[in-house]
């Protein structure tokens, strides 16, 4: 469990990757849909992809010639439930429990 969550976090840890899952919220996505609001490469933006699949976070699946990305919601509970034992964060408030970190870490942000 520690290791899943591990892997979880560190995918959650990057802003573009947070963005993607928002992204994903609304609907399954192109790969090159994802890909566009960004300034980065077409490559970038698969390694972001990759390390959300690994988190479990996101499915790709081949249709014909196009990749789809969709969110797994179910994989982000395991880290829900471990911030709400916290009980001071809402189920998935990521970027207040960032700033949480980023304050009380030794070489966090003072």
């Amino acid at each position: 469990m520690s290791e899943d969550l591990d892997t979880i976090f560190a995918a959650l840890a990057d802003p573009t990757r947070r963005a993607i899952l928002a992204m994903l919220l609304e609907d399954d996505m192109a790969v090159t849909d994802v890909a566009e609001p960004f300034e980065m490469s077409l490559a970038a933006i698969s390694k972001h992809l990759t390390i959300l699949t690994r988190a479990g976070l996101i499915s790709q699946e081949k249709r014909g010639r196009v990749k789809w990305c969709k969110l797994e919601p179910d994989a982000m509970r395991a880290a829900s439930v471990w911030m709400q034992g916290f009980g001071q964060f809402e189920p998935v408030n990521l970027d207040a429990f960032e700033r949480f970190l980023e304050t009380e870490l030794p070489g966090g942000k003072s």
